[in-house]
Formats: structure tokens, sequence, C-alpha cells
């Protein structure tokens, strides 16, 4: 008799936990992110690195298209060890031209996630603090392409109490 009543209990205490209210919410971090005022700071900071990089990268360009026209416009006259020599430097500049590439592409990213990071961690936080001031029992974020489907009826918009969290208008 009391295998089956623990049984019993077994069976039922679980179903209890069930009967509580689940309460939903979705939010759009990136939609958030793009409210944000760091976001204008961050894309400046950004732009001016590219423009930099740019810029070292256009004089690398016309160094090597220098170099090229030269050794065109020579390359008949020049004796074999001077031309195998230009050629050389010529190469040389072809693989400064793509680590240069691959070094300034790395450069941007680092910089980007660095800057990036604090600002969707601040959003995260203010998610889980709506998520827990609010009694929420799931927040999804509909910028992360995991949520198939939504109910904006059975599920509440906390975009406004996040932005309110974070001081956006």
């Amino acid at each position: 008799m009391l295998k089956k009543f623990v049984l019993i209990l077994m069976c039922v205490l679980p179903l209890a936990g069930f009967a509580q209210t689940l309460k939903f919410g979705n939010v759009n971090s990136a939609e958030i992110f793009e409210a944000m005022p760091e976001k204008a700071t961050i894309q400046k900071e950004l732009d001016a690195l590219n423009a930099q990089y740019e810029k070292d990268l256009t004089k690398l360009h016309d160094e090597y298209q220098r170099k090229v026209s030269d050794f065109v416009a020579q390359q008949d006259s020049l004796p074999e060890t001077i031309r195998t020599r230009r050629a050389q430097e010529i190469n040389d500049i072809e693989q400064r031209i793509q680590n240069f590439r691959q070094v300034a592409y790395q450069d941007i990213q680092q910089a980007q996630n660095t800057k990036l990071q604090p600002v969707f961690e601040k959003i995260s936080k203010a998610i889980k603090e709506v998520g827990e001031e609010n009694g929420f029992t799931y927040i999804f974020d509909l910028s992360n392409s995991g949520i198939v489907y939504y109910s904006p009826t059975n599920t509440v918009d906390v975009a406004p109490m996040v932005k309110a969290k974070l001081g956006i208008k």
C-alpha cells in the first residue's frame, strides 16, 4: 500500500508544477541595439578605423601600380639581374597587400567585438532584469533565428520595458 501511495505521489507531484501559469515574453534585441545611443558612437569609431585601413591600403596599392608600370615600361631594357630583383619587389608588395588586408580584417573584427560586447551585455542584463521584475518564465529573442513561431497574443513584447530599463525612448 505504501508503495502505491509513493508511486501516486511521484506521478501527481510533477503535474502540480505544470499547474502554475507560465508567462512568456519576446524581444528583438537587434531592434533595441539599433536604438541604443552607443551604437552611433561605435559605428563612427569603426568607420574611422576602416577608413584608416582603406587609406593605408590605397597607398600600398598605388605603390604597387607604380612599380608594375615602371617595370612593364622598362623590362626590355633592363639587365636580367635588375629585372629579376624588380619582379621580386613587385611580388613582395603583392604579399604585403595580402597580409595587410588579412591583418586589417582581423583588427576590424576584433575592434568590433570589443566595442559591441559591452553593449550586448548591457542589453542582456536589462532583459534578464525585466524578466525577473515582471515574473516571466521565458523571454524569447526574435532576432535569434531559432524562434520559428511566436504568438503575439500569448506572449508579451518586453522591448518597451527593456528600453525603459536602458533609458531609451
